[in-house]
């Protein structure tokens, strides 16, 4: 009679087992180059949330710079990242994007690196450039190599398990660096500098595993950086970069909002920043999951503009005179619209971005593209602090319906692209062929 019982218990388990690797499973890419692609993703997220979390007080209290010091670097560093994207994205295309992309990794490994050693604003300036533009760099580099590797209708799929994976990598991040932020000596802000150039490194030898794709060669008379004679690609890409505003909106303004313009407890500034990392890892895949077209990509962007104009309507209500309790609930609502906007947005603008783009110029359109957030970084904040912290309620509705008609604007602007190009859907082999093979 126990034998039978433990023969029935496990069975039990092992069916148990098995429900929770099938579970595990559909959390993750399709094994071969897209789960190599995520790993190493959440590696880069990992050290990049450490890095986000202490990397002011790094500056400031280990390298001896004064706050202005570390603005300015800051600020010079991503604008020549900025610039470098295309050029990068376009040498990915012509000499391999694999190989560009560790090459990338290795280097920004490299200048986090150098930040141990470095004691002076003018080695801190040559590591802060080379840092952003080998990451502005990398990611052209690997969303080229996703291109290359993934089939058309599979890329927003895909794209949206690595983007889970990364709010999941950035969780992670923000909890060590939160440690080392407890114990506030050099010793756990060097450590934490350090995990994060060997995320890089691990990230390298994960990309190294990736297959590698074709190289383009460039047709004698064509311009060596077509994407900058590309205005229907231009347009999309600048009102992409506007729709992105809404970063500073969960990082900066926010928080501002909260504590000189409600009644909500302090701690609500944490919970926007948990509402839209755990919302992004819990449901972006499933939210892109309405997108395999350029249709679905645009009428994706249209709702992303209807959710964030009612998050800013949230954020405006919320300056009404409520109790703490009511307004700590009014606000994680307006986070949780702001990241179903985001999530909405990025589903579209991944297919649009890759669908308008031509095959063998992957690298320096996805590149351009990918700019959008440096712009959103640099001119976002002083933007949105004038306007929604200087005219309070009626400048968060105004910041919603610039959101609402930039989302409008982009179908039309997609179906010039379309009118200007041939799209093929069907490109590149499938997954499925491809590990086959």
């Amino acid at each position: 009679m126990s034998i039978t019982t433990d023969r029935v218990r496990s069975a039990q388990e092992g069916t148990s087992q098995a429900a929770g690797g099938r579970k595990l499973g559909r959390m993750l890419p399709p094994a071969g180059a897209p789960r190599d692609l995520a790993f190493a993703q959440l590696a880069n997220s990992v050290g990049d949330g450490a890095f986000i979390v202490t990397s002011a007080l790094f500056f400031t209290r280990v390298v001896g710079l004064s706050t202005a010091e570390v603005g300015l670097g800051l600020t010079i560093a991503w604008l020549v990242g900025f610039l470098t994207g295309v050029p990068l994205g376009n040498l990915a295309d012509r000499r391999g994007a694999r190989g560009i992309a560790i090459v990338l990794a290795l280097t920004t490994a490299a200048s986090v690196g150098s930040f141990l050693f470095v004691r002076s604003f003018a080695l801190f300036l040559v590591a802060a450039i080379v840092y952003a533009c080998s990451q502005t760099g990398l990611t052209a580099a690997r969303q080229a190599l996703l291109a290359g590797l993934v089939q058309p209708a599979e890329r927003t799929r895909i794209r949206a398990f690595l983007q889970s994976t990364v709010n999941a990598g950035l969780a992670v991040g923000a909890l060590l660096g939160g440690i080392a932020l407890r114990f506030d000596t050099s010793a756990a802000y060097l450590t934490i500098f350090a995990v994060d150039a060997l995320s890089f490194l691990i990230a390298a030898g994960l990309i190294r595993r990736v297959p590698s794709i074709a190289v383009s060669t460039r047709v004698k008379g064509e311009p060596r950086l077509a994407v900058l004679r590309d205005r229907p690609y231009a347009v999309l890409a600048l009102l992409n970069a506007i729709m992105l505003l809404f970063m500073p909106l969960i990082s900066l303004i926010g928080p501002l909002w909260i504590v000189t313009r409600t009644s909500a407890p302090s701690w609500v500034v944490a919970s926007l920043m948990i509402v839209n990392t755990l919302g992004v890892t819990v449901f972006q895949v499933r939210i892109a999951k309405s997108v395999h077209n350029l249709h679905t990509a645009t009428r994706s962007v249209r709702y992303a503009g209807i959710a964030m104009l009612a998050a800013c309507a949230v954020f405006a209500l919320s300056a009404a005179k409520l109790n703490a309790t009511t307004a700590a609930a009014v606000l994680v609502v307006a986070a949780a619209l702001l990241t179903l906007g985001e999530m909405k947005l990025a589903s579209g603008a991944w297919e649009i971005s890759f669908g308008l783009a031509p095959a063998d110029k992957q690298g320096q359109y996805q590149g351009f593209f990918g700019t959008g957030p440096a712009i959103a970084r640099m001119l976002g904040p002083a933007l949105l602090t004038t306007v929604v912290l200087g005219w309070g309620p009626i400048g968060w509705i105004l910041v919603g319906a610039l959101f609402l008609g930039t989302s409008c604007a982009t179908g039309p602007a997609v179906r010039w692209a379309v009118r200007t190009r041939a799209v093929n859907e069907d490109a590149t082999p499938s997954l499925v062929e491809e590990n086959a093979a």
